[in-house]
């Protein structure tokens, strides 16, 4: 790990703007530090700029971007009405670890894949123009969606899929003023800049993350991963459905480990909606969700499995 300064931030006017990087639960930082991925000369601490509470906020919640991974699944409101992002965040890591992550470090989380998080192989993402590894190279965990010519890394995370799916709102404050995002909206697709995951400006702190009012129906959170616990997606799929008179009233879904960011296409969910379910319009909605699916030879299967994942969680929310 190479040297760096190290300060505490009081107060978030201390954070907005500062030139260094922001550092948390640190847990995943840290480890890029180690691997000599990430080189940040300085750190500034914000672990005691407040941030870490869960409000009401209208008919929603907000919860603050310190609050932890394990403080947020374990909190009764969020269980309760907005319960897929819990499940989502049961899903990731280890209590140790959701104990430590933040919600706003687990946004910024950085992406797993290996060429990245190896300094001695080309990674567009990590040395811009330097090329793409996984493309040609070991790509079993990579996208079949959004990608391009210059990445075709996957976003790792759970909770941001959840928060995808809810439509949630992340918060920022920059040196500009506020801003709000929706989280649909908050990680980019790679095109010509992989460098960038999101859509922070330089300055900008993230400072809570707005959950809507809560949608009445079936909270449903599935991942699918090589072993049963601590591993990234192959695929998951967060939903949110209602149900009316054996019709589909309400559908909100997005999916995680099939692109560089949650990957959302309200095309499936407007098809979904006033519709009977069953097999034949899972297999329609499946069909409209992978048109542009492309795998890279290993991860050729992810497609099939992403057909068989979306089915089984529209069967389960629909009781079909």
């Amino acid at each position: 790990m190479r040297a760096f300064s190290y300060a505490r931030a009081q107060s978030l006017q201390d954070a907005v703007g500062h030139s260094g990087c922001l550092i948390a639960g640190g847990t995943n930082l840290l480890d890029l530090m180690k691997l000599e991925v990430e080189t940040p000369e300085a750190l500034l601490d914000v672990t005691r700029i407040g941030l870490d509470r869960i409000e009401p906020q209208g008919e929603g919640l907000r919860i603050g971007a310190l609050v932890s991974n394990s403080d947020c699944a374990a909190d009764d409101r969020v269980r309760q009405d907005w319960s897929v992002l819990s499940r989502a965040i049961l899903s990731g890591a280890s209590p140790q670890l959701r104990n430590k992550a933040t919600t706003g470090g687990n946004l910024c989380q950085r992406t797993r894949c290996p060429y990245f998080m190896d300094n001695h192989s080309p990674c567009n993402k990590r040395q811009p123009g330097s090329g793409c590894a996984a493309i040609g190279g070991a790509n079993r965990n990579h996208a079949v969606l959004g990608a391009s010519e210059a990445c075709i890394a996957t976003y790792p995370g759970d909770m941001a899929v959840a928060l995808a799916a809810l439509d949630a709102q992340v918060q920022l404050e920059g040196p500009g003023g506020s801003r709000q995002v929706s989280a649909r909206d908050f990680h980019r697709l790679p095109g010509d800049d992989p460098s960038r995951d999101n859509v922070m400006e330089p300055g900008e702190v993230i400072t809570g993350v707005t959950l809507p009012a809560p949608i009445p129906g079936r909270h449903i959170y599935r991942k699918v991963r090589e072993r049963s616990s601590y591993a990234f997606a192959l695929v998951s799929v967060a939903a949110v459905l209602r149900m009316d008179q054996g019709r589909i009233a309400h559908a909100q879904l997005a999916f995680g480990g099939l692109a560089h960011k949650p990957w959302t296409d309200p095309r499936v969910e407007e098809l979904l909606v006033g519709e009977q379910p069953g097999p034949a319009l899972f297999a329609k909605a499946a069909d409209l969700l992978l048109e542009n699916a492309q795998g890279q030879g290993g991860n050729d299967f992810k497609i099939p499995l992403a057909r068989r994942t979306l089915a089984a969680v529209l069967a389960e929310a629909t009781g079909e």
